[in-house]
């Protein structure tokens, strides 16, 4: 059964190209262009990993995967960071916040599929750089 990827994000190049290499691998996508839209799709759609850009309008990425982590049916979802902030600590505050994970952009098509891939079989980053399966 294809898995499922909201794909939360106000750029349309970028969402359109995430779409497009997720398509191309099997992925059912999902879109949304705002922090409340995001939160609808989630309920409605009960997407297998939700990929969340940080800078959004109306609900920032923190307050989206807040709000949803706080839900019992959305505890097992990955949540992945989706965002061009790259700073040192930038990584720290998105695994604190409670995503699973953090994909810079510009994104790497090629790594793209595999990335999403672990996070759905469960990968889960931790603040001291390493990885968790």
């Amino acid at each position: 059964m294809p898995r499922k990827v909201l794909i939360v994000e106000d750029n349309r190049d970028n969402r359109e190209l995430v779409v497009k290499v997720l398509k191309n691998k099997g992925y059912l996508t999902v879109e949304a262009v705002d922090g409340e839209e995001a939160i609808e799709k989630a309920l409605a759609e009960k997407p297998d990993l939700i990929l969340l850009d940080i800078s959004l309008p109306k609900l920032d990425g923190y307050e989206v995967a807040r709000l949803l982590k706080g839900r019992e049916d959305f505890q097992d979802v990955p949540i992945v960071a989706f965002t061009a902030h790259a700073m040192k600590g930038d990584r720290e505050k998105v695994i604190v916040a409670g995503f699973e994970g953090y994909i810079s952009k510009p994104v790497n098509i090629r790594e793209l599929p595999n990335q999403i891939k672990s996070f759905i079989r469960g990968k889960r980053e931790s603040i001291l750089g390493g990885e968790e399966e």
